[in-house]
């Protein structure tokens, strides 16, 4: 069975979205530097653009904030924008209310306002989700209403994308002419304002096109053409619609193992941009390419997941792919009756859609033939008539002779203009040499005035680069001051975080001499008055003397405890100076990881962690100046525990938060590690974790300065190394190595 892709429909600003880190780096220092609060949600609604291809939840989330921002300063026509936004990515994770409840808001705003080219967006977007919906009768409708719009406005960029969603929603009703012919205006008038994403997408669509013409070299070359674009200009997710296409050219050259290789690649990019919907369908194809090579259980369990994920987006195209998979896989054995019932589903999420197109008659064709192996011969006919009416409408001789027509007429054209091109190029040469005599008398006569207006220019630009100097001069301290403080602003958090700590570990013991006073003195009370009584029972004053020398005992044994805890936090007090001392690591270690636990947890009582320490066996005893490493190991320990917290608040399942400690020689070295089992680091910003001020964390919850400076302590104060090895997901291991400088 050969399946169609669900096809991007564009939001028609997609051009912003050249969704790179360094875009979103770039954007993220301007909004920081936004002097007004409009200006500051214009830049965050592109950033929210960025993110759409990046990750949906994310921009979601930053939507939702900005809403309320742009409602609080009353700026209409940003939060209108934001609503547009929302109600995109809503419309991508299968949430069609909460987008038609932004997109009616944001054109009641747009009217109110009579902004002709926000409502433009307006109805792109509606299109857009009724398209997501496979309604692409209600989706053309909508896209048309801004095309009209769009034509009788002196600002031309949109149509270029609304010619193509219009294409598309063409495309998917079969009606190949009217999908190309539009498909190529957009291409067209991409080409000439040398907007490359939109290029991306036409050439994707229109690769899509020539597919189900039966052109499989005409779409190989367009699916190719459209990764190197994306490549180019950075979009995920037309990448991705390529490859899940280009399956299906695959599977025409009957090689099912690169087929499948290629729809595994789709699924993970789905599944890395938050599209769900694709990622569903490419597990699909890989499921059935699996059935293909007889690897039917395989098969089975992949398209399950698939199933599941389109189950949750909403989208009817994407379920009835998967489920209509699961119906071939089990037809592929045989498995005539348990099929039936996944093609049945696979139609009825069809049945409030306008879809008419090859797909569904092969589909039709093999419920007709599952009917028929089960003996339900009416039902088998009546399906086998849907799925020849179906195939003699989209394969018809003149739909596709149109098609064919049209797409020589625009190959030729492209042709005839590139050969215009080259012609007027040749004159143009010959008229320049003509003119090149004239032009360099003219010339000596220019750079005699142009040396005299520099010479009065530089005495200009030297007094201005002056003032531009000292006003650089008093930024750069400015800046270090804040710098100044912002390191010492760390510091105090983290005394904070080991003032907690310390508070605990003193509490502890200092809960026991007070349980163990006041049992004692009821004992006491007891005693006094049992000895008032007329005949005294030895006996229990015996158990009770003994019981008061057992509590004496503990108070004693938990007041050395306090005190010794307290005797240890004074010696490392005393020893800052700065300078090195003869230190054993793995008390210390010990020391500020229970220190650490008991600060954490006085934030977060309901978090239990499993700690797990493995010390060398051997004392670790290094020359270091205790209280700078004690810094280094308390910021490591309060990243792992924040790491594992997130993970389990994330909600995964059978996880047990773990954070390990070890020590040992090795080498001439000493090594600490720390490793925890949380959600681990991204390896797009792992080279940015030892950067001063990058932080992962919230805005509020960290200043991205601990992990900086834990690196300058280990690397520039001690000579040593500070490494880190993770898996996103899996784990975060810290490592520490110092120069052995001592042992005993």
């Amino acid at each position: 069975m050969n399946y169609l892709s669900l096809i991007i429909l564009l939001l028609f600003d997609i051009a912003i979205a050249q969704a790179q880190n360094p875009k979103l780096d770039s954007l993220d220092q301007l909004i920081r530097k936004a002097t007004t609060d409009t200006g500051r949600i214009n830049l965050i609604n592109k950033k929210i653009g960025l993110l759409g291809q990046i990750n949906i939840d994310s921009a979601i989330r930053l939507g939702l904030r900005t809403v309320e921002s742009a409602k609080r300063i009353k700026y209409s026509k940003g939060e209108g924008l934001t609503r547009i936004r929302l109600a995109y990515s809503y419309s991508f994770k299968g949430n069609y209310t909460a987008a038609k409840t932004n997109l009616k808001t944001a054109k009641s705003i747009y009217t109110t306002l009579n902004d002709t080219l926000d409502l433009i967006k307006v109805y792109n977007t509606y299109g857009s989700m009724y398209g997501m919906q496979s309604k692409y009768d209600s989706a053309i409708a909508f896209f048309e209403k801004g095309m009209s719009l769009a034509e009788h406005t002196t600002n031309k960029s949109d149509l270029a994308t609304i010619y193509l969603n219009i294409g598309i929603s063409y495309d998917m009703l079969s009606n190949r002419p009217q999908a190309l012919h539009f498909q190529q205006k957009a291409l067209t008038m991409a080409e000439s304002q040398k907007d490359y994403v939109t290029q991306a997408y036409c050439q994707v669509n229109m690769a899509n096109s020539y597919k189900l013409m039966g052109d499989m070299k005409g779409a190989e070359k367009r699916y190719k053409q459209a990764i190197k674009l994306s490549n180019l200009v950075g979009i995920k997710n037309v990448e991705l619609y390529a490859y899940t296409n280009l399956v299906d050219i695959y599977n025409q050259l009957k090689a099912p193992q690169k087929a499948y290789e290629m729809a595994i690649k789709a699924a993970a990019l789905g599944k890395e941009t938050g599209d769900e919907a694709i990622q569903a369908t490419s597990l699909s194809k890989a499921a059935t390419n699996l059935a293909e090579q007889k690897k039917f259980a395989e098969a089975e369990a992949l398209n399950k997941q698939a199933m599941a994920i389109a189950q949750a987006t909403g989208q009817p195209l994407n379920i009835h792919q998967a489920y209509a998979a699961m119906g071939t896989i089990l037809k592929k054995q045989d498995k005539y009756a348990a099929a039936i019932p996944y093609y049945e589903k696979s139609f009825d999420v069809l049945k409030d859609a306008d879809i008419y197109d090859s797909q569904t008659g092969e589909i039709y064709g093999e419920l007709s033939t599952s009917y028929e192996k089960t003996g339900d011969y009416r039902r088998a006919l009546a399906a086998y008539k849907r799925a020849s009416a179906i195939s003699d409408s989209v394969r018809s001789k003149e739909n596709v002779r149109k098609a064919t027509e049209l797409s020589m007429t625009y190959e030729f054209n492209k042709k005839q203009q590139l050969a215009q091109a080259e012609h007027q190029q040749q004159n143009a040469l010959a008229q320049s040499r003509q003119l090149a005599l004239g032009a360099g008398m003219g010339l000596m006569l220019i750079l005699a005035a142009v040396s005299f207006y520099a010479y009065r220019t530089k005495q200009k630009a030297n007094v201005l680069l002056e003032q531009q100097k000292e006003e650089l001069e008093q930024t750069l301290a400015k800046l270090r001051n804040t710098q100044t403080q912002l390191i010492q602003s760390e510091k105090m958090a983290s005394l904070g975080e080991l003032t907690a700590g310390i508070a605990h570990e003193i509490q502890n013991p200092l809960n026991f001499v007070n349980n163990f006073s006041e049992v004692s003195t009821e004992l006491l009370s007891e005693i006094q008055a049992e000895r008032k009584k007329a005949e005294r029972d030895e006996e229990l004053e015996e158990e009770i003397l003994g019981d008061l020398t057992g509590n004496l005992e503990k108070i004693n044994h938990h007041g050395k405890r306090a005190s010794s805890i307290v005797k240890s936090m004074l010696e490392h007090s005393r020893n800052h100076t700065g300078k090195k001392q003869l230190t054993d690591l793995n008390t210390l270690t010990d020391e500020y990881l229970r220190l650490a636990y008991h600060g954490f947890r006085s934030k977060d009582k309901e978090l239990t962690i499993d700690l797990t320490t493995q010390f060398d066996t051997a004392p670790v005893k290094v020359e270091v100046v205790s209280q700078e490493i004690g810094r280094v190991l308390l910021n490591l320990f309060n990243n792992a525990f924040y790491a594992v917290r997130q993970k389990q608040q994330a909600g995964v399942a059978d996880y047990h938060p773990t954070v390990q400690v070890s020590t040992r020689h090795q080498a001439g070295q000493v090594e600490i590690c720390v490793r925890d089992n949380g959600t681990g680091i991204p390896q797009t910003v792992l080279d940015k974790i030892f950067q001063p001020f990058f932080t992962t964390k919230p805005t509020g919850q960290g200043t991205g300065l601990g992990l900086s400076l834990s690196y300058d302590i280990i690397t520039k104060g001690h000579s040593g190394t500070l490494t880190v090895n993770t898996q996103p997901g899996e784990f975060s291991e810290f490592i520490i190595r110092l120069p052995l400088t001592r042992t005993s």
